[in-house]
């Protein structure tokens, strides 16, 4: 597991709209699915989620991965860099610089007042949390972006000038993207028809195109780096320059930006019945992914045969089969054939929601190993989604654990087990059957510990326990504290 995010949240927030009971109702209700969750998904690990049915851990994997619309907070995914593809969010970014920031000190001002108000509230349901909460979502809409790309530069008293070079940046910036694209697209082209010793034309005017722009890109990047240069004595240089983050809002895409993505961003869904198009054959829903991100031109070339019996044997299915239809093959096989068309497209993350769950325990223990074999030899990272704490603990690195909405626990997947701290983690310790041997007994978790300085409240809504501790390293805990620590101040 690398210490590099692949993805990071940051107060991500999904709430469903609940229909109105009356045409005189105004004001909206919403199941609150996600309510604040802040996380960092590693590349290379598997990271557990886990809780009971309603909890909204599918939602939050959902969510993530932009299956679901965000209602609030930030997602963040360093698999591609902003340079690789240029979003067109950022060109907005820059161009809004001059207009929006002006009024960044006002509203950071507002939100630190309301913050220290509810810092001083027991009330964990109390209006002001909410309005916290909305304030906090507002906040980061307006000015996260303007933040993360610009940094230390919005420290000079000339916005315009700002706007001026990153726009002249970008718009350079997405010159090279552009060109690099048709590029790699020509060479995996001719990779496909086994032309690897071709010297393309195309590719050829294309690089000599390729060549000038970057040096057009890097003339205009030493001039930006120049002007930061001119900033770093100011006094607030380094407060906004620590905010700079290179990672990509998932949130602030196109649909079709997003869609170019989801080649790196897969899902394997619960059902193994219902999620598989009973019309196609397993060679087509295997490669629908393939023809619509452009990996090949036709579905009937030798090549493109080869290499969905290659995908297939190595999920260990027949090659006979692809040729057959869902309705002719059991679960196991089924799932088998979801984690097929997930893998297809050479993911970087995968979402495996709840992906043993409705399968025969004797078939569960396959497909973990075929996921943890799948994991290793392409260097996979996995968000696994289950209510089962005895699957999750024999393939996840970390586990989170999930109520109402909240996630309340994270820790190394041992240390939950060994250590677990929140009342609701013990619950669910406490609920996984036991085999006793005759005479033994076994002595259940306590909910709570005496004279512990961490104080959790365990209600229905899932909202008392408001702060996040680290308890022990690596090991955090949604809590609230009888006695108070020394403690960095977050970021807001």
């Amino acid at each position: 597991m690398s210490e590099r995010p692949l993805l990071r949240t940051q107060h991500l927030q999904k709430y469903f709209p609940l229909k109105k009971k009356s045409i005189f109702q105004r004001k909206i209700e919403y199941v609150k699915a996600n309510k604040d969750i802040s996380l960092d998904i590693f590349e290379g690990e598997t990271l557990g989620l886990v809780g009971e049915s309603g909890c909204g851990k599918s939602t939050f994997g959902r969510t993530l991965i932009q299956l679901y619309e965000q209602t609030g907070g930030v997602s963040l995914y360093y698999g591609e860099t902003i340079e690789e593809l240029m979003p067109q969010y950022v060109g907005e970014t820059y161009r809004q610089i001059p207009k929006r920031f002006k009024n960044y000190d006002n509203d950071l001002e507002k939100l630190q007042q309301l913050k220290l108000e509810v810092d001083q509230l027991d009330d964990s349901v109390h209006p002001k949390v909410e309005e916290y909460r909305l304030l906090k979502s507002s906040f980061e809409a307006k000015y996260g972006n303007i933040l993360r790309l610009a940094g230390g530069l919005l420290v000079s008293e000339d916005l315009n000038q700002v706007e001026k070079l990153l726009s002249k940046q970008y718009l350079s910036g997405s010159e090279v993207a552009k060109i690099q694209k048709k590029i790699d697209f020509e060479k995996h082209r001719l990779s496909l028809k086994q032309q690897k010793e071709i010297t393309s034309t195309k590719i050829e005017q294309l690089s000599s195109e390729l060549e000038v722009k970057q040096k057009e890109l890097a003339e205009i990047k030493s001039e930006v780096e120049s002007f930061k240069n001119q900033l770093r004595s100011h006094p607030r240089f380094e407060e906004f320059e620590t905010q700079k983050d290179d990672g990509i809002d998932l949130s602030s895409l196109t649909s079709e930006e997003m869609r170019k993505l989801r080649s790196d961003l897969q899902i394997i869904f619960q059902d193994p019945y219902s999620s598989l198009d009973p019309r196609l054959t397993v060679g087509n829903i295997i490669g629908e992914g393939l023809m619509a991100h452009g990996f090949f031109e036709k579905n009937e070339t030798a090549e493109y045969q080869d290499y969905i019996i290659d995908i297939m044997v190595r999920c260990g299915l027949e090659p006979e089969f692809i040729h057959r239809y869902p309705h002719q093959f059991s679960g196991g096989q089924r799932q088998r054939i979801g984690i097929a068309r997930a893998l297809a497209l050479n993911p970087k993350f995968v979402v495996c929601d709840e992906a043993v769950s409705a399968l025969d325990v004797s078939i569960q223990s396959k497909i973990i190993n075929l996921l943890q074999d799948l994991k290793d030899e392409h260097n996979l990272t996995y968000l696994f989604i289950t209510h089962d704490l005895g699957v999750v603990r024999h393939i996840s690195e970390r586990i989170g654990v999930m109520y109402f909405g909240n996630l309340v626990e994270l820790a190394p997947a041992e240390e939950i087990f060994s250590n677990p701290k929140h009342p609701y983690t013990r619950e669910l310790l406490n609920a996984i059957p036991k085999m006793r041997r005759p005479g033994q007994v076994i002595t259940p978790w306590p909910l709570y510990e005496e004279n512990d300085i961490y104080d959790f409240s365990f209600k229905e809504t899932g909202e008392a326990d408001k702060d996040w501790y680290e308890v022990s390293p690596d090991h955090f805990v949604a809590c609230n504290l009888k006695q108070p620590i020394i403690k960095e101040e977050s970021n807001l």
